[in-house]
Parts: structure tokens; C-alpha cells; sequence
């Protein structure tokens, strides 16, 4: 009897420090906006925990709408990461209701771009609903925000942002803190690697002029000296005015425009009306990555296919 009763005790207290290591062990939920942020998070995050994507592939964040599944998301989650409000508004009272702890990657990148004014990058259209949206949570439009949020297309700026999520994470999970830390310092070098490989893909493309669907590359551009003449549309969400479209055709044809790209993610069907008797051709951008798996690799993929996608149109080979 006393041996049963010694056993019983045994495994009572291995059953007990099972429970209260597994307690200690577990890694917080994550859950991500967007799939080059997430990919940056499944990266820092690679071997620990694979975190939850909210947006699926060719979805926008600019006309994008909370589902209930996706509101179950947020709130289930310890840690958000997200870009900020001025990208995601659609979060941010779900975000603000729940428990996580959220982290918005804008406020970690130091060069942050202010949106471009003037000529075809600005122009107010419909009046005085020009920038104020009727969609819920979508209450910080990027064209009159302080801020262009679109900071991941610069792989220096998602150096700094895998420093934030790094910092994150590791305050909210200390037993696997020095995983994190590896992930991060290999994902940096990775970083400053594909910043190299797209320099020298794009170095003799930037006399070229070219239109984009909206203003979502203007840190792509700088980073690697590309020479943007205008967008079709201020504001993804509304059709673009006719006075403007007669102001980007003669953009096209003044500036002698060699692209006009197109985003998987919007209806492109006014491109072939503004190249029209112009030399321009035709190209897409996609800087979320549409085409792509969600996982560590996205990121890195979704930059070489956009800066792939500029050469192709913008080199003056045929």
C-alpha cells in the first residue's frame, strides 16, 4: 500500500511540473495584418510558432472589411502586429477592444515618408467626401495622412521592423527569447542581402518615368532611385474623376511615361485607355505579395517579383 501511495505521488507531481512547465513553455498567439508582415513574423518566429495571417492573398488593407472569424482573430491573439492605423483603420476598434498587445510597425522605421502632394499624386476629387470613408473602422485615409504607410516595400525599413518585432516578442516569451534573437539577426542579414540583389537588378532603370495604380511605392522608388510620375487614383477605394484621368493621359504623354502599372489587388481596367496612343506599356506591381504562400519566404519573394516586374517594364531592352 505504501508503494501504490508513493506512486501515486510520483506521478501526481510529475503530472503537476508537466503542467506548470507546458504553462511556462507555451509562446503567445500572434496574429498579423498583412502577408509581408507576416512573412517577417513567421521568420523571427521560425521554429517556435507559425503566427495567424488576418488578410488573405489579394486582399487589400485599403478596402478591406473585418469578418467576424477575423474579429475572433484579433481578440484570441497576445500580440497584433500590424502597420499602424493610417494602413489598417479597419482594426482599430476590434484592436482597441481586445486583450493583445499591439504593435504598430510604423512607429519603428525612422525614414517615414510623408504622402507626395502636387500634380497627379494629390488632386481632391468628389468634393468634400474626398478621403473620408463609409466602410466602418476606415477612418484614417492614407491620402491625407501625415505618413505614406506602404514602409515594407524598402528592405531597409524591414530591417528595422523584424528589430520591433524581435523586441516584441521576446518581452512577451523570455523561454524562447534567444530563438527569436537568431531568427531576427539571420533575417537582417537576409534583409541587407536582397537590399543589394534589387540594387543591382534596378541600377540603370531610373530615367525611366512611369504611372502607378496609387501611390503605394514611393519607398521603393527612393530606395533605389526610380523616377514615379503620378498615380491613377488618390484613393484606391473611389473611381478616379474624369477631369483626372484627362490630367494623368497628358501626365503619359509629357513625360513620355514608358509604364503604367497596374495592381493585381484593384480593377485596372482604365490602364488601357491612358496608354492609348502613347509608347507606354503596360506592366503590375503587387506589394502584397498576392501571388505568394504565407510563410518566412513571402517577403523576400513578393520584393524580388516587384522589383523584377519594374526592370522588366522600365528597361529600355525589348
Amino acid at each position: 500500500m505504501p508503494t501504490n501511495f508513493t506512486n501515486v505521488m510520483k506521478l501526481s507531481l510529475l503530472a503537476v511540473a508537466f503542467l506548470l512547465s507546458a504553462q511556462v513553455c507555451a509562446q503567445p498567439k500572434v496574429a498579423v495584418s498583412i502577408m509581408p508582415v507576416h512573412s517577417l513574423v513567421a521568420g523571427v518566429m521560425d521554429g517556435v510558432a507559425t503566427p495567424d495571417l488576418l488578410l488573405p492573398g489579394g486582399a487589400s488593407p485599403h478596402t478591406f472589411t473585418l469578418r467576424p472569424s477575423d474579429a475572433k482573430m484579433i481578440s484570441q491573439a497576445d500580440i497584433v502586429f500590424w502597420v499602424g492605423p493610417t494602413l489598417e483603420g479597419f482594426m482599430k476598434k476590434t484592436l482597441a477592444a481586445s486583450k493583445a498587445k499591439s504593435v504598430a510597425l510604423i512607429d519603428s522605421v525612422g525614414a517615414r515618408l510623408p504622402p507626395r502632394e502636387g500634380g497627379v499624386w494629390d488632386e481632391h476629387e468628389h468634393g468634400d467626401d474626398h478621403g473620408h470613408d463609409h466602410h466602418g473602422d476606415h477612418d484614417d485615409d492614407h491620402g491625407h495622412a501625415a505618413v505614406d504607410p506602404h514602409i515594407w516595400l524598402d528592405p531597409v525599413n524591414a530591417q528595422a521592423m523584424v528589430g520591433a518585432i524581435e523586441k516584441a516578442l521576446v518581452e512577451a516569451d523570455a523561454v524562447h527569447a534567444a530563438r527569436y534573437q537568431r531568427n531576427a539577426a539571420a533575417l537582417r542579414e537576409k534583409l541587407q542581402a536582397l537590399d543589394k540583389e534589387l540594387a543591382a537588378l534596378l541600377a540603370h532603370d531610373g530615367k525611366a518615368s512611369f504611372i502607378v495604380f496609387h501611390d503605394a511605392f514611393q519607398y521603393f522608388e527612393k530606395r533605389y532611385g526610380l523616377s514615379g510620375a503620378g498615380s491613377i487614383t488618390v484613393n484606391p477605394e473611389q473611381k478616379p474623376s474624369a477631369k483626372r484621368l484627362v490630367a494623368l493621359r497628358e501626365r503619359v504623354q509629357k513625360s513620355n511615361a514608358r509604364c503604367v502599372f497596374a495592381e493585381p489587388q484593384f480593377n485596372d481596367g482604365l490602364l488601357n485607355s491612358l496608354i492609348e496612343g502613347s509608347q507606354a506599356k503596360r506592366g503590375t506591381l503587387d506589394p502584397l505579395g498576392t501571388r505568394e504562400q504565407p510563410g518566412k519566404d513571402a517577403y523576400f519573394l513578393t520584393m524580388r517579383h516587384l522589383a523584377q516586374a519594374a526592370h522588366l517594364c522600365l528597361s529600355d531592352q525589348p
